[in-house]
């Protein structure tokens, strides 16, 4: 069934609307995932690019910033699939890696031999054509309202990794889904993934987003996790595109009773970044911890926007976000935390914190509670403020350089989100590309 498409009010959006209808008959899937992005595209023509009249969109007005349609990327070509193994973030580590390419998934660049007895590995792109039985539970988790990055993420479902990890299943090895953009030219990608983890099984997942810099690509991806009863289950998010990028990214989590589930995500790169989290605790005595880090430069605008769905008693929350601001860059952090009027016993603490090295940057911290039960503790609280001239002093005092010193007390603010990393490997990585980062300003 083709959807008319409703009056778009501005031209981008209007190019979005044709890109959708030139692609639906060209996407693979059987008739219940063409309903799903038949749905996608009626919320998309419906409702538009979000803009500053929308509360959660408020700081990151998409019908002002996208004033430009990347034309749909194609599969990468050897030159590019050859820069693409150069962007890996992690070269040293030992992850198991499923990397996409422009939006492509790369069977050579990938690891899916040897997989362990529970675990399961397929590619969306094959998994749409097979009709494999993951497919069936894409689109299960939903946003509380209206998400325009997620409607035009579904409305263009095409490739991605669908994982299963089974009842019971320890994964040692983290897997990392690399996303890497390796055109010369703008292009725009949808990646789509799903992890589903059984009751009772461990695993940590690594999401990375890499590209050049210089090229003005368009990056929107999801990402679902369906996390079972008992489950212990680390996600660990790298955002580091090129300089030029637009990142859209929304990632939708349904945690079960009894699981432990920590989220790292560390955002360093793009000029437009949002990162959406949806995160239901939907069963009881679960914990929840999430713990970010930003680095911000020049004129990047980075928005991470949480909300966190205490829906079952006796749960707790922690969140902290550590942001840098340098330059004329902006950093946005919108925390929401509801606790239902059945989540009884419920113990949700969030704080976020901005360091500002620049009189031109901008921090804009906004942290909620809503709570509709009477027996819980809750709390929140957000800071920002220039570095400790005591402290500078200090350092100057002992005969250490301003620059080094500063790098130094930068280092040992951010390093309080990040060192909540659980796996050794990853923490030290990211903590080394903070000191990149840091090297970088001094120089």
């Amino acid at each position: 069934m083709n959807v008319e498409p409703h009056p778009i009010r501005t031209s981008t959006e209007q190019a979005l609307a044709i890109s959708i209808e030139s692609m639906r008959a060209k996407l693979p899937g059987n008739a219940a995932v063409k309903k799903l992005r038949e749905a996608a595209a009626s919320s998309f023509f419906e409702s538009g690019l979000p803009h500053r009249r929308i509360e959660e969109w408020k700081y990151t007005d998409l019908r002002a910033l996208m004033r430009d349609v990347a034309p749909l990327a194609s599969p990468p070509n050897p030159d590019a699939i050859k820069q693409a193994k150069k962007l890996d973030p992690f070269p040293e580590l030992k992850l198991r890696r499923l990397v996409l390419v422009n939006g492509t998934f790369i069977p050579e660049l990938s690891d899916l031999s040897a997989l362990e007895n529970g675990l399961t590995i397929v590619t969306l792109a094959r998994a749409l054509t097979n009709g494999h039985k993951l497919t069936h539970r894409i689109g299960e988790l939903k946003s509380e309202t209206y998400d325009a990055a997620l409607a035009l993420n579904t409305a263009f479902l095409n490739d991605g990794v669908l994982i299963e990890i089974a009842e019971g299943t320890q994964i040692s090895q983290p897997i990392h889904i690399v996303h890497a953009f390796a055109e010369k030219a703008p292009a725009a990608t949808y990646a789509r993934s799903l992890v589903v983890v059984g009751a009772n099984a461990k695993g940590t997942v690594v999401e990375s987003f890499v590209g050049a810099d210089g090229i003005a690509y368009q990056s929107n991806s999801a990402t679902e996790l369906q996390i079972g009863a008992e489950a212990q289950f680390d996600f660990v998010r790298l955002q580091a595109e090129g300089n030029a990028a637009i990142h859209l990214s929304t990632l939708l989590i349904d945690i079960g009773q009894n699981a432990k589930f920590s989220l790292n995500p560390i955002t360093t790169g793009a000029s437009i970044a949002r990162f959406s989290v949806s995160l239901r605790f939907g069963g009881k005595n679960i914990e929840g911890c999430f713990a970010g880090a930003n680095l911000l430069r020049a004129k990047q605008h980075a928005d991470t926007t949480l909300v966190i769905d205490h829906a079952m008693p006796g749960c707790s929350s922690r969140e902290l976000v550590k942001t840098v601001l340098d330059d004329d860059s902006r950093g946005i952090f919108q925390g929401r935390i509801v606790v239902k009027p059945d989540a009884q016993k419920t113990d949700a603490r969030m704080a976020t914190h901005a360091l500002m090295l620049s009189d031109k940057a901008e921090s804009i911290n906004k942290p909620e509670l809503e709570i509709f039960a009477d027996d819980v503790q809750c709390g929140h609280g957000a800071t920002s403020g220039a570095l400790d001239e005591n402290l500078l002093f200090y350092f100057l005092a002992r005969g250490i350089p301003r620059k080094e010193a500063e790098a130094l007390l930068i280092h040992s603010f951010v390093a309080e989100s990040i060192e909540m990393i659980l796996h050794d490997g990853l923490r030290e990585a990211l903590l080394e590309r903070a000191d990149d980062w840091l090297a970088r300003r001094q120089s």
